[in-house]
């Protein structure tokens, strides 16, 4: 089992059932979130929209992405179908 898996498998072990780990994708590969996600992860955080959206094409469509990072305003509408929850709105015009 490599690294990643069994991170993934360790630290559900350790959380309480009601708590969802968000697995930051940032930098990883696909290859790298695949292994994740068949170790058993869902839920992934990226924090560029143009990475979130590549990803998000080429990965499982069960995946539930966050956007976790800075999004510009010129972003909002490329990012907001695509994605689960966006946990960086730092402003209330972005909001």
């Amino acid at each position: 089992m490599g690294d990643i898996a069994g991170n993934i498998i360790r630290l559900e072990n350790m959380v309480p059932g009601h708590v969802s780990l968000v697995a930051v994708s940032k930098t990883r590969s696909n290859e790298e979130v695949l292994e994740a996600y068949k170790a058993g992860q869902r839920v992934f955080g990226e924090n560029r929209v143009q990475e979130l959206l590549a990803k998000r094409s080429l990965l499982p469509d069960d995946i539930q992405w966050h956007l976790i990072g800075h999004l510009q305003t010129n972003k909002v509408r490329q990012v907001v179908q695509a994605v689960a929850m966006i946990e960086s709105v730092d402003t209330l015009r972005l909001l």
